[in-house]
């Protein structure tokens, strides 16, 4: 609000909470005192202060719009309606200036004592920052050329009893930021349209997907036993029944069931769980997109792939070319693909077909190898040394079979899985298979993976129901998962899983 000088903001109120950042002047007991004052005089008005139905309001970016093809020395604009929260505040005597807010945008408000009447004019003096307001006038320019509405009739829609972080330092806690994403959203920069290319994100995520003909269905949270990935369930009981229960930690064999049904393109985009660390890549509750596609394989999951992560960057705004974490990434297909082996060979000096090569190299970069399959040894110096160069997008291909226990073998090669993941910036964003349909093979891989689990981990029951289900023949498939926070956090540039997720978990803050 360009007419309002920063020195004369108006302070805001009440008791501040730790690591926001509040007005010097005033204790926060008086500045409480003084808001709920405010509240009882508008009671005494006989103005509800948590307000009603206020219908037929346009938004900011709307009137915004229609502003710029204004004259700027027209004192006959169009009449228009808005409401949103009141972010800065000025008094100059008989008239009141006010930058509004609303979800898109911002736009100038002047209240005139003569303009709006004198019963109005007592809410005005009830009005704080944060208040939620309603108004009606005339779409103009001030003198010094700022788009304002200039307003012939206010309703007060919400009384705001807290205080407003300081406009300078806002939240400087981060972890405050996340615990309190009401106020992230109301004050952080560029928060909130970060959550809004998320919801357009996932839109469009649906939208690809049923263009080609895949159903989204909904398969159980809550499940006898966790399967479809190598992680730590949370538990639970059910007591009704009396039985163990898991939250779901992958959407991967219920889905598979479906293409055994004769459903045969499906996905799911779903909450999933696992009980692990909490780090700027993990949540141990987040969102997976999980999709599975009869007669295909992991070469058409790769042009799916490349569809979505296209698709949806297009949606959120998000450039062909960007920089995110120190990398310049470029989005323009066909992605780089790139086979396991080789991509290990290159970065360590070793031959991923000798197990003793392997070893010498793992050794050397701090990996354990004492007692370990030479495949899990193999697989932890992928990650420690090779994800990190990976730019991206580079689809890397065909992994050791023996670590892809869902996975189909690749024709004259049993050693290796048809096995893809996406990585970008040295961050895994997809896996995808073309899926093992073989019920003897299968089973006798989860009996192999079963022998090596403690029985906490996943996996470590056998399903013996999928097994079941797969002896009715399921299809050649291709199926692909993508961790949809990972996405966002990509295609918007987020540091950290925890800037694009709403309501990530915390560790009890101490202090309050």
């Amino acid at each position: 609000m360009h007419d309002s000088p920063e020195s004369t903001r108006q302070p805001a109120s009440p008791v501040p909470s730790p690591g926001v950042a509040t007005p010097s002047t005033g204790t926060g007991a008086a500045l409480e005192k003084a808001r709920r004052d405010k509240l009882d005089r508008l009671v005494a008005l006989g103005i509800d202060p948590w307000g009603r139905r206020f219908d037929g309001m346009t938004s900011v970016a709307i009137v915004r719009a229609e502003g710029e093809s204004l004259d700027t020395t027209s004192e006959t604009g169009p009449a228009v309606r808005v409401a949103g929260r009141i972010m800065l505040l000025r008094s100059a005597g008989s008239l009141v200036f006010i930058e509004l807010h609303d979800r898109t945008g911002r736009i100038q408000l002047m209240l005139g004592k003569k303009q709006v009447g004198p019963d109005a004019w007592k809410i005005v003096d009830c009005l704080d920052l944060g208040d939620l307001i309603g108004v009606d006038g005339r779409l103009g320019y001030s003198k010094s050329g700022e788009m304002t509405i200039f307003v012939s009739h206010l309703e007060f829609l919400t009384k705001s009893l807290e205080t407003p972080p300081d406009k300078y330092h806002g939240l400087v806690d981060t972890d405050l930021r996340q615990r309190m994403r009401y106020l992230d959203l109301i004050h952080g920069e560029g928060v909130r349209e970060r959550f809004v290319a998320r919801s357009k994100i996932v839109e469009t995520v649906r939208r690809v997907l049923t263009s080609r003909g895949y159903l989204e269905v909904e398969g159980p949270t809550l499940q006898e036993s966790a399967g479809g990935a190598a992680a730590r369930p949370f538990k639970t009981h059910h007591n009704a029944l009396d039985m163990p229960l898991v939250l779901r930690i992958a959407l991967e064999l219920h889905l598979k069931r479906l293409l055994v049904g004769g459903m045969e393109r499906v996905f799911e985009l779903g909450r999933v769980y696992r009980n692990e660390g909490v780090s700027p890549r993990h949540n141990p509750e987040f969102t997976m997109l999980e999709a599975y596609e009869a007669y295909g394989d992991y070469g058409t999951m790769m042009d799916l792939t490349e569809a979505i992560l296209i698709e949806a960057g297009q949606a959120a705004g998000t450039p062909m070319r960007f920089e995110w974490m120190g990398r310049m990434i470029d989005l323009t297909p066909p992605f780089r693909r790139a086979k396991y082996d080789d991509l290990l060979r290159d970065v360590t000096g070793c031959d991923p077909t000798d197990p003793a090569s392997v070893a010498t190299a793992a050794a050397a970069a701090g990996v354990e190898t004492a007692g370990r399959h030479p495949d899990v040894v193999k697989s932890d110096l992928f990650e420690a040394k090779v994800e990190q160069t990976l730019d991206g997008p580079v689809f890397v291909i065909d992994y050791p079979a023996s670590i892809c226990p869902l996975t189909k073998r690749k024709v004259g090669q049993p050693h290796v899985a048809e096995r893809f993941e996406l990585y970008v910036a040295g961050m895994e964003l997809a896996n995808a298979y073309t899926e093992l349909n073989d019920p003897d093979l299968q089973e006798q891989l989860f009996r192999t993976q079963l022998a090596g689990l403690s029985a906490d981990e996943s996996m470590a029951q056998m399903d013996t129901d999928f097994i079941r289900a797969l002896r009715h023949g399921m299809p050649p498939a291709g199926g692909l998962g993508i961790g949809i926070d990972r996405l966002v956090m990509f295609l918007t540039a987020a540091p950290s899983i925890r800037d694009v997720i709403l309501f990530p978990i915390h560790r009890p803050r101490t202090g309050g």
